[in-house]
Parts: C-alpha cells; sequence; structure tokens
C-alpha cells in the first residue's frame, strides 16, 4: 500500500462536529481536511489541488446541502468514493443519497467503530483497484497497440516507430492527413511510454476560441475575467507526470504559440490572472495535418517552436496507402455498428469488399468508419453490398476506359454495381486531385445538398469541405 497517508475530506458546517472528527480520524492515521460546507467542499475537490482519497459529508448543511454537494462531486469525479452522514435516518433519504452515488450512508450519532470500519474498507477497495490494474499492467506483454487496427507494411512500419519513440520523454509531432488516427497514435505513444499510469490529456486547438485557449491550457483564478467563476487548473497541470496531445496544433495563433514556446522552454505554466508560476512536467504530443514546415517558413507558424515540437516525426499513411488494412477495419467498424444498433449482419459481399478496397477514401478512416456505420443503420440484407455503399460505385468508376488493376479486370462501375451494366471505368491512371474531386461532388450530391451531411460522410469538418468547394468553384 502507498507510504503516504490516505487523505479525506470532511464536509460539515458544524464547527464542534468537524474538530472531533479531525481529531479522532486523524488519530487512525488518515490526513484530514476540513470544509464547512458543501459549496466549499465541492470546490476543493474540483480544484484539484489535492487528490483525495474519499469523502465524508453531512447531509444537511445552510449554504449547500449535502445532498447537491454530493451530484456535483459525483459529476466531477465518479470514482470518488462519499460518505454521507446525517441525523435524518429515513430510509427514503438514504437510498436517495445511494442512487445518486454516494458510497456509504452512517447516521448520527456516528458509531466509531462503524465509522472506522467503513473508512478502511473504502481505502482497502481503492487499494485493491489499483494492485488489480498494476497486476493487468504486468501482465501485459510487449506493444500496446491501443485500439490501432492494421497490419499493412506501412502501419507495420509506423508503430515499430512508434514503440522506439514511445520508450523516449522525447517530443513528438503526428503528421497526416485528416481522418487518419493520428489521436490513437498518440494514445499508443502514451500507453507504451514510461509516463502511461499518469494522465494523457487531449486538447483540440481548432475547436477553442484563442480567447479561451489560454485559459483551457494553463488554467485560471477566480475572477480573472467574465465568467471565471473559481480557479481552474488548465490542461498542462492536469497533465502532470504525463501526457498532453495538442491536435490540430497548426490552428493555433503566433500569439499563443510563443506563450506555449515559454512553457516547453521553462516547464513551468503561468494561469490567467495569476503572478505564481508553476512547475510542471508534460510530455507534449501535438498533431496536425498541416505543413508546418512550410507555414513556418512562410511565417504562420513559429519556427524555433516547431524545432521544438518536432523532435520526432510520425507520419500517418492515408488509407489509400494502405488498402491492405481496409477489408478488417471494415469488418471490426460493421460488427461495432452491428451491435450498438443491435443489426444481425453477417458480413460485406465480395463486390462490396472490393469495390471498398479500390475506393480512394479521401476521409481517410474516419471516413470508412462513417460509411460503414451508414451502411449498417440502413441495410436491408444480412450481408453490405454495393447497394449500400452507392457513393463508392458512383465516384470510384466514373471515367469513360476501360482499364485494368492487378489480376481483375474493371469495366467501371459493372463490376460493383450489382445488375451487371458496363458504364464508367476505373481509376488506374486517373489524378488523385480528380478522384477526390469527384468523391466530395459525388458524396455532396447524394446527400441532396446538405454540406454538414456531405462532411459527415466524408469524415472531414464542414470548414474543410468549404474550403475544397471552393477551390472546385462550387462554393
Amino acid at each position: 500500500m502507498k507510504t503516504e497517508k490516505n487523505k479525506i475530506l470532511v464536509v460539515d458546517d458544524d464547527p464542534g462536529h468537524r474538530t472531533m472528527l479531525k481529531t479522532l480520524m486523524g488519530g487512525w492515521g488518515y490526513e484530514i481536511y476540513l470544509a464547512d460546507d458543501g459549496s466549499t467542499g465541492v470546490d476543493m475537490v474540483m480544484d484539484g489541488d489535492i487528490h483525495f482519497d474519499m469523502v465524508l459529508m453531512d447531509m444537511k448543511m445552510l449554504k449547500m446541502s449535502g445532498m447537491e454537494a454530493l451530484e456535483k462531486i459525483v459529476a466531477y469525479n465518479p470514482a470518488l468514493p462519499v460518505i454521507i452522514m446525517t441525523a435524518f435516518s429515513s430510509i427514503e433519504t438514504a437510498v436517495e443519497a445511494l442512487k445518486k452515488g454516494a458510497y456509504d450512508y452512517l447516521t448520527k450519532p456516528l458509531d466509531f467503530d462503524k465509522l472506522k470500519l467503513t473508512i478502511a474498507h473504502v481505502i482497502e477497495t481503492l487499494y485493491l483497484k489499483h494492485e488489480n490494474t498494476t497486476l493487468k499492467e504486468q501482465l501485459s506483454q510487449g506493444f500496446l497497440r491501443e485500439k490501432i487496427i492494421g497490419n499493412s507494411p506501412a502501419m507495420t512500419a509506423l508503430l515499430e516507430t512508434v514503440e522506439m519513440a514511445a520508450a523516449s520523454d522525447a517530443g513528438i509531432l503526428i503528421t497526416g492527413p485528416s481522418g487518419t488516427g493520428k489521436e490513437l497514435i498518440a494514445g499508443a505513444v502514451h500507453a507504451n511510454s514510461p509516463r502511461r499510469k499518469m494522465p494523457f490529456v487531449k486538447i483540440n486547438c481548432a475547436a477553442i476560441t484563442e480567447s479561451l485557449l489560454e485559459s483551457e491550457l494553463f488554467g485560471h483564478e477566480k475572477g480573472s475575467f467574465t465568467g471565471a467563476d473559481r480557479k481552474r487548473k488548465g490542461r498542462f497541470l492536469q497533465a502532470h507526470g504525463g501526457s498532453i496531445l495538442l491536435d490540430e496544433i497548426g490552428e493555433m495563433s503566433l500569439a499563443m504559440q510563443a506563450k506555449l514556446l515559454r512553457v516547453l522552454q521553462e516547464k513551468e505554466v503561468t494561469p490567467v490572472g495569476s503572478e505564481q508560476n508553476i512547475n510542471v512536467d508534460v510530455r507534449v504530443i501535438a498533431s496536425t495535418n498541416r505543413d508546418l514546415l512550410k507555414m513556418s517558413q512562410d511565417g504562420g507558424f513559429r519556427e524555433d517552436l516547431y524545432f521544438r515540437l518536432n523532435v520526432i516525426t510520425l507520419e500517418m499513411p492515408p488509407l489509400n496507402e494502405r488498402s491492405e488494412d481496409i477489408p478488417v477495419l471494415s469488418l471490426h467498424f460493421m460488427k461495432q455498428f452491428a451491435q450498438k444498433n443491435q443489426r444481425d449482419i453477417k458480413g460485406f459481399t465480395p463486390e462490396a469488399m472490393d469495390a471498398m478496397i479500390r475506393y480512394a477514401w479521401p476521409g481517410n478512416v474516419r471516413e470508412l468508419m462513417n460509411s460503414v456505420e451508414r451502411a449498417v443503420v440502413l441495410a436491408r440484407g444480412d450481408y453490405l453490398s454495393l447497394d449500400d455503399f452507392p457513393f463508392i460505385a458512383s465516384q470510384t468508376y466514373q471515367k469513360g476506359e476501360t482499364g485494368t488493376h492487378g489480376d481483375v479486370t474493371t469495366s467501371g462501375a459493372g463490376n460493383f454495381s450489382g445488375n451487371g451494366s458496363e458504364k464508367g471505368s476505373s481509376t488506374v491512371d486517373i489524378p488523385l486531385a480528380d478522384v477526390e474531386r469527384d468523391a466530395v461532388l459525388g458524396t455532396l450530391e447524394s446527400a441532396g445538398g446538405n454540406r454538414s451531411e456531405a462532411a459527415r460522410r466524408l469524415g472531414i469538418t464542414r470548414k474543410t469541405l468549404l474550403k475544397k468547394l471552393k477551390l472546385y468553384g462550387k462554393a
């Protein structure tokens, strides 16, 4: 068991009762912290400055009741055990507290022996959970793939690099098109690193406005800006000792890049509204679908930050460069969504799978996943056929000449339409840009002109779709 004392937060608005509990439980070898009302107790838990092992809380308090505080604490951290104590020992109140997530329920006046046994049981349960997790980690052998599917040469080479890079503490930059699985690779780096037992925190830099990004990354003090009603730890402090993924870092402004660079150099953060510098130990993993080197040369990205982040580069291959993985990925998604939607889908027809392997997949794995989900939900038979992927037939084989692909002769949609018609030809020798343009415009047409739906089917953001439409003169 861990050598430091277990930390217990006592929340009670009766000062005499608080003092008594601190003396009593302190004598049992626990480190006791006190809060004089439910609101203060909730704040102490959410601030995260102290990692409590359990909370002992009175039910009846003036400013915020124990029931209300219980709901807030459970919503914030469901794994933190909360024991409710009250003089009102009605069965209804006990049941309500337990339903809302209380670990146990004690009545006043407290039976000290029962209190001691209850606390010991909580601590023992936490210890056993920790031991079980540790044992599982010790029993697991070799590289943890973290839900990464695929054995193509491209993925095998990538994962070999990931395994070597994970063992170090060097900064990592993951590059590649949208939808290729950059976040999964980042997770694999953390899961196989010496920091794997510590937090892995993710933040999408493109999803948060510039005015809020600094607060999200570095935290803020209470009252530091409008709406800052309580002190908050930033993502870097949440990831202390572990790893942080800065997704879409190419979207970060130059001003924020300068602040991030300082954090990486000094290994300390300054929360918004504070003058205190807080030391932080975090491994930074960044990802982007943009060319940061070119951006740095053009003045859109700080060159010093680029080289600070880019110690090791992991380049994600697009799905059309790892087509060997399409069958196993497709089957994985089919089983996942069939179970989720309670559909009895047995597999794919040969022509559907053949067409999927040949399709360019401009939205990469995300597009494949979304397409299989749609097919599973709308399928009318036991097997997913080409009719369940109409955009593939209409977009992949549209040109006028018959061509060959390996040992298979393709006569356009005739091989994949399911009705024997022969119109169009293969995509062999067709520029990839043309294939992508046909895929985007065809998906938009099949979605009835709904750009949000078309973006979802392609596995790209609506913003990216609008950029492509503008490029095609279709905005």
